[in-house]
């Protein structure tokens, strides 16, 4: 009856190792994503890594005689937008196939998961406009210095 226990023991310990070592491979993955995006007119390019954060902006020396601040800066957010959604695609296809079924892996690498609407809404802070002994003046959102 011991070895019974012992036996599902085992493979419960080595269940979790595979899992673990399958979770340290995919973090792994995760934080080595890299991916870059040049713009149409190969002006910019922006290299992205894990979660969109901006790593490399390049921009030809040509852009700033060829097109206009405001076009070079849109140009920017451009670019670096569909690095960022390159970038994301791939995180989704790193996480996806070591997730259940139903399981939306952009919501995951978002933080929302399974949550609705109203569990990732801040809490309402309301005041009780018969007592103010806790409320401070000071903090009043809307406040000058």
């Amino acid at each position: 009856m011991a070895s019974d226990h012992q036996a599902q023991v085992d493979e419960l310990l080595a269940d979790y190792r595979r899992s673990r070592d399958q979770l340290a491979g995919m973090q792994q993955s995760l934080s080595a994503i890299r991916e870059s995006v040049t713009s149409p007119d190969g002006l910019v390019k922006a290299t992205v890594g894990p979660g969109g954060a901006l790593l490399d902006l390049v921009i030809a020396d040509a852009a700033y005689v060829r097109v206009s601040p405001s076009d070079l800066a849109k140009s920017i957010v451009r670019t670096v937008a569909s690095a960022s959604a390159k970038a994301a695609e791939t995180a989704n296809r790193t996480v996806s196939p070591l997730l259940p079924v139903q399981t939306d892996p952009a919501a995951l690498l978002a933080g929302r998961a399974d949550l609705t609407a109203a569990e990732l809404a801040p809490p309402v802070q309301r005041f009780d406009d018969e007592s103010y002994e806790d409320l401070s003046w000071m903090d009043r959102p809307g406040r000058q210095p």
